[in-house]
């Protein structure tokens, strides 16, 4: 592609996705960026003690470095998004069971999205990661609508039994922070990692 993008400078090299998200990719696209999928397969488990902002950012950084090993020339851009409530991290439900007992859990609440960012360039010894949260409070909801959302299927792929992408956005009171964050790819976050690997974008 010939560079063009106001506010990410041209990396000078082959940009891939550590990720098999949709939405991740539509972002990028909607950048204008020109990328190749390759998702990483790793282990998601939270480590004993691991708070949720030094958990996102790890598998964002693992993931990228898991697919830069064998792409030492590119830019891997690797992200992860995780729900917490009471302090608890909430993955992608097992079974419609788990997520009708998320989103009963998440009803007329406010809970906290985390999403992370990483850089991984390794010809260049580049690595950079950080995440944004925002908080997302939820309507009160009626059990058939919990029954009726499950049954729809959005719910099962995605942390915390939801998506703001989908019918989901109706579950939304309001939020404090940015949409992209709960989106799952925190441009804001991406933009100022790429800003410190490869500088401000050249304007002519």
């Amino acid at each position: 592609m010939s560079w063009k993008h106001p506010f990410l400078s041209d990396p000078g090299r082959p940009i891939i996705l550590a990720s098999a998200s949709p939405r991740r990719a539509d972002i990028l696209r909607a950048q204008g960026l020109e990328f190749t999928v390759q998702p990483a397969q790793i282990d998601e488990d939270v480590m004993p003690g691991e708070t949720p902002g030094p958990h996102v950012e790890r598998l964002a950084l693992d993931k990228a470095r898991a697919v830069a090993a064998k792409a030492d020339n590119a830019l891997v851009l690797g992200f992860d998004t995780i729900v917490v409530i009471d302090g608890e991290i909430l993955g992608k439900p097992q079974d419609a069971a788990d997520a009708s007992r998320m989103l009963g859990r998440l009803s007329g609440r406010t809970h906290v999205v985390h999403s992370s960012c990483a850089l991984v360039c390794v010809d260049a010894g580049q690595e950079q990661v950080a995440h944004s949260t925002t908080g997302v409070r939820f309507r009160s909801l009626a059990p058939d609508e919990i029954t009726a959302y499950v049954e729809h299927g959005e719910p099962m792929d995605k942390a915390g039994a939801w998506g703001i992408q989908g019918v989901g956005a109706m579950l939304v009171e309001h939020l404090e922070g940015g949409y992209f964050t709960v989106m799952g790819l925190p441009l804001g976050c991406m933009r100022e990692l790429w800003a410190q690997v490869f500088g401000a974008p050249v304007t002519r």
